[in-house]
């Protein structure tokens, strides 16, 4: 459709100023003009509840005047359905609306729409389709067109995002603002799905937050603006306003404490004018006093100006340099355990730094070593530092990362498939909000990268950072730009180790170098450690025990308990005070072994193993057990108990019977050289060797105890991380899965929005076909091949007896209301099977004439799925017919009667004469006035007159006009003798004849 171009489209020929817009990390915008447009790209990302959303926005588009923009609808669509979206939105704007073929050109005051299972890109005034790399449920198509009509269209792009669930876009709207588009996304209380509109929103990247029916108002007000003056603006403003401008800058930096006047006055005046045009500002003095009392504006123009254009691995084949040759560098000569120290200023939301981090910890695993690795993330920006911080990126990050650096270093949260950097990459980070230029640097570092800042800087500040950078890195440390930055004339301080990646080393010092206009030199690491909080409080609580002891009983008495193999109490007998005791902590199980007291545990331990082992008797003499202050000695006996004896008992259960003995009796110390006490001596050292002996048995058992014990962990902490696995692999393709139906989700929303405009359409449909049978009076019955009736019209139960319940109902069960015609069925079943029509002239018992016509039920596919029977009222054709023929046939015959040159007369069955010709005048002597008149005169003798009307029946019945003869008088009294030569039969309601005579005197 050729546009129509007005004045203003005239004045827009001249491009604006092409130069790059401000951002922290972001590529330049370039100055050459886009080939192919010369006109705003407005894309359009969708998804569930979409479709209502794009009626609302064309509905409210003007229709005075061409918008003179080009529009790109971007859905989510169902690869395997056929979308019927461009003829829907074709009914709710006069733009041609076209569904996109590859290679198409985009012209203005069009609309185009993807096609089901492509993603499309923009270059040069182009859409091309491609094929998804992505799987289904994975694929983000309004990121991907959204960032290629960036890169394409710069100041140009305009980026609107309607209802849908996910995040799909908000990657996109960040390119768009960063090459210095404008950005719209749809109020969330004005929507189906608010998930794309919300996260996009809470970007702090849109500039217009609105219902669809309004956004079409405010964008073309915002393209006037911005693509006409602005034009003008661009090209005075800069040398002849700068004072203007400083005044801008004196503001932003009152509220916000930050200086932009030394970068460069393109980039900011870009960044201003967009933000003119947002508010329908003209001039720069009206845009001033508009900022002075709007502080929330000057806040906007703040973000504005530090939009940051990142992503993970940006720019992967400079990255690949640094992954295989400088960070191996930086490792090289550092022994394990040493520290690694990366800064990343301007970084943004975080990812170039994340990215890095990534890299420095897969080369670290690669080498099996440990090192302390410390990465300094730094920016201006407070909002993009806590979404850093906060490390929770959008699903369209899997555009960006390796599907195995995906699985290692992110988890997948929310329902909306959101990314989360593992916390063994966010332990390694340290964010913090900082101005580069007046803030002091870091100190001691490996690696500065600074990418897509320097770009914006006059000269004079690029070489202060420059500065900044040697002095805070350590000899021979790297220096990591940006594609469009170099060193400039910092050649004395950095070399090139690869000038196509940007990547420059830092030269070793030079004695009796002097720098320069350098910060303090205070570094985070100390200003970390002066806020450091050392010690903790801790607790103290008294312990229970020594009051619990004092309170024991003083009698003590045997006891005996009843245990299981474990040990666990199930039933004591008598007083088994003096040998337990409660255990301090929380109170679970009553275990005999935990509550032993002081040297009774060891060997009531080791002899219930050996009772359950053995399942026999066993006892243990001679345990010093300490209660308070005393020591006794205690006999332990442990006795199996058999099932027979204790039936209802799950497991074998075992009898403690500890028994206290009294002590040996105390013997003086012998001195050593007394030989008599060489025999006390050796029964000591043999009593104390028999429990060294007994000691190391139960050494002995807790040791294959233990390690039986942590074999059995050990295997189960196999089982568990077999588990483990099983359970992460089953987790990351259930959420693999839910993505998927998520997707397929969106997709049938607006499958299933599109098919309830279809079914609301064929329910008007419906209507107005039923109002038009009704209405028009003619009875219609519909039945199928066999012969049951499908549906019908009202008027049709006066000819067919119908009534609702009849439908479904073969067609020769119902009663018909016609006379003299009863093969309908067998009509019908004819027409069916010959596809030949038929009309039919039938009448019902009223008297009421239809005109019946039987033609085949044909579908859109050209398939005959029965008959249609209608019935036009045609009673009043009839009678006018009848009258009509009844009016030619006498108009006939009196012409033949009256240009005859025979006598003839007109008369009824009944003798009546009704006409009467000159030639019989002739023949007869009587006028016609005076011939009828005879009829009731009766002029003819009744004798002739009866002969005539026997005649005259005769004549009705054999239809043969030799049975009519008969004589006849004229006026001067002859006979003669009259035979009919030729009659005509009118209508069978009325039969007259008339009778054309040859005569003869009678004798």
């Amino acid at each position: 459709m050729a546009r129509k171009k007005n004045s203003r489209n005239q004045k827009k020929k001249a491009r604006p100023d092409q130069s790059p817009p401000l951002t922290v990390e972001g590529t330049a915008s370039q100055d050459t003009p886009t080939p192919g447009t010369d006109f705003p790209i407005v894309g359009i990302g969708a998804s569930a509840g979409g479709l209502a959303a794009f009626e609302s926005f064309f509905s409210g588009m003007p229709t005075d005047a061409d918008p003179d923009m080009a529009f790109v609808l971007v859905q989510h669509l169902a690869p395997d359905h056929k979308s019927i979206l461009t003829e829907l939105i074709q009914r709710y704007t006069r733009m041609r609306v076209s569904e996109v073929e590859d290679g198409m050109v985009v012209h203005a005051n069009c609309v185009y729409i993807i096609p089901p299972g492509h993603d499309m890109a923009f270059l040069n005034g182009e859409l091309h389709l491609m094929e998804p790399l992505k799987p289904r449920g994975q694929r983000l198509p309004i990121d991907f067109f959204f960032r290629s009509l960036a890169q394409d269209q710069h100041e140009r792009a305009i980026g609107i995002v309607l209802s849908g669930t996910g995040s799909d876009g908000t990657l996109g709207v960040r390119a768009i603002k960063g090459e210095g588009g404008m950005v719209m996304a749809q109020k969330p209380s004005s929507t189906e799905f608010d998930g794309m509109p919300s996260t996009c929103i809470n970007t702090g990247l849109v500039d217009y937050i609105l219902a669809p029916a309004e956004m079409a108002i405010e964008l073309i007000a915002y393209s006037s603006q911005a693509f006409s003056s602005a034009s003008r603006l661009g090209s005075e403003l800069v040398p002849t306003l700068g004072n203007a401008l400083n005044k801008i800058f004196i503001i932003v930096r009152g509220q916000t404490g930050h200086d932009f006047s030394q970068y460069k006055s393109n980039s900011t005046l870009r960044r201003i004018k967009r933000r003119m045009a947002v508010h329908q500002i003209e001039t720069l003095e009206q845009y001033i006093k508009y900022i002075q009392h709007t502080p929330d504006e000057v806040e906007a123009l703040f973000r504005d100006l530090l939009i940051g254009v990142t992503s993970f691995f940006r720019d992967p084949e400079v990255f690949k340099i640094l992954e295989e040759v400088m960070i191996p560098k930086i490792f090289e000569g550092k022994a394990p355990g040493s520290e690694i120290r990366i800064w990343t200023a301007g970084c943004s939301t975080g990812e170039e730094a994340y990215s890095i981090a990534i890299l420095l910890v897969e080369y670290m695993l690669s080498l099996k070593q440990s090192y302390a690795i410390q990465v300094f993330a730094t920016d201006i920006d407070s909002q993009a530092i806590s979404t850093a911080r906060t490390g929770l990126y959008p699903a369209s990050v899997v555009n960006d990362i390796s599907p195995e650096r995906l699985a290692r270093f992110f988890t997948v949260e929310g329902t909306d498939g959101s990314y989360h950097i593992h916390k063994s990459i966010r332990d390694l980070m340290v964010f913090s909000e900082q101005d580069l230029i007046k803030d002091p640097p870091f100190s001691r570092l490996d690696l500065i990268s600074c990418r897509n800042l320097l770009i914006y800087m006059s000269p004079a500040l690029q070489k202060k950072v420059l500065h900044l950078f040697y002095y805070a890195l350590k000899p021979e440390a790297i220096l990591f730009l940006g594609i469009s930055e170099g060193i400039g004339e910092s050649g004395d301080l950095f070399g090139v180790e690869d000038r196509k990646s940007k990547l420059f080393m830092r030269k070793i010092d030079i004695p009796g170098r002097r720098h320069r206009n350098l910060l303090p030199r205070i570094t985070v690491a100390d200003m970390a450690t002066q806020l450091k909080v050392s010690g903790s409080q801790i607790s103290k609580k008294s312990s229970l025990r020594e009051l619990a002891e004092q309170s024991l009983l003083k009698q003590i008495a045997p006891g005996a308990m009843l245990v299981n193999d474990r040990g666990d109490l199930l039933f004591i007998h008598g007083h088994a005070g003096m040998f337990l005791e409660l255990a301090s902590g929380e109170t679970g199980v009553n275990n005999i072994l935990k509550m032993a007291r002081e040297g009774l545990r060891s060997g009531l331990s080791s002899t219930l193993r050996k009772a359950v082992a053995n399942k026999e008797i066993t006892s243990c003499q001679g345990l010093r057990m300490k209660a308070g202050s005393s020591v006794t000695q205690v006999d332990v006996t442990v006795h199996p108990v058999s099932d027979s004896q204790l039936a209802s008992a799950t497991s074998p259960l075992y009898l403690v019977i500890l028994k206290e003995t009294p002590l040996p009796p105390a013997n003086d110390p012998v001195p050593i050289d007394i030989p008599e006490g060489e025999d006390h001596l050796a029964a000591r050292i043999q009593t104390l060797q028999n429990e060294l002996q007994s000691r190391e048995d139960d050494l002995r058992s807790t040791q294959e105890e233990l390690e039986r014990s942590n074999e059995e962990f050990k295997s189960f902490n196999e089982e568990l991380q077999s588990v483990n696995e099983e359970l992460q692999s089953t987790n990351e393709e259930l959420e693999t899965s839910k993505e998927e139906m998520q997707s397929v989700n969106e997709e049938l929303a607006t499958v299933n929005s599109e098919l309830q405009i279809k079914v609301s359409e064929l329910s008007q449909v419906n209507n107005d076909m039923n109002n038009l049978l009704a209405g028009t009076g003619i009875a219609t019955v519909f039945v199928d091949t066999h012969m049951n009736i499908m549906r019908f019209t009202p008027y049709a139960s006066q000819i067919i007896h119908l009534i609702e319940s009849d439908q479904g109902r073969p067609l020769g069960h119902i009663v018909s209301n016609l006379v003299n015609y009863n093969q309908l069925a067998e009509d019908i079943q004819a027409v069916i099977e010959t596809l030949i029509p038929k009309e039919l002239e039938v009448q019902t018992r009223e008297g009421t004439w239809f005109l019946m016509r039987i033609q085949p039920y044909r579908t859109i596919d050209n398939l005959i799925e029965g008959a249609v029977i209608s019935f036009i009222d045609i009673t009043e054709m009839v009678r006018t017919r009848d009258a009509l023929h009844e009016a030619n046939e006498q108009l006939r015959l009196a012409v033949v009667v009256c240009d005859s040159s025979d006598a003839i007369t007109v008369q009824d069955l009944d003798g009546v004469i009704t006409a009467w010709n000159p030639s019989a005048k002739k023949l007869y002597g009587w006028s016609e006035d005076e011939a009828l008149q005879m009829n009731t005169r009766e002029r003819i003798p009744q004798e002739l007159r009866e002969q005539e009307l026997d005649n005259l029946a005769q004549l009705n019945q054999s239809r043969i006009p030799e049975a009519y003869h008969t004589q006849r008088i004229t006026k001067d009294g002859k006979v003669i003798e009259v035979a009919i030569i030729a009659s005509l039969l009118i209508n069978e309601a009325k039969e007259v004849y008339a009778i054309a005579t040859t005569e003869r005197e009678v004798p």
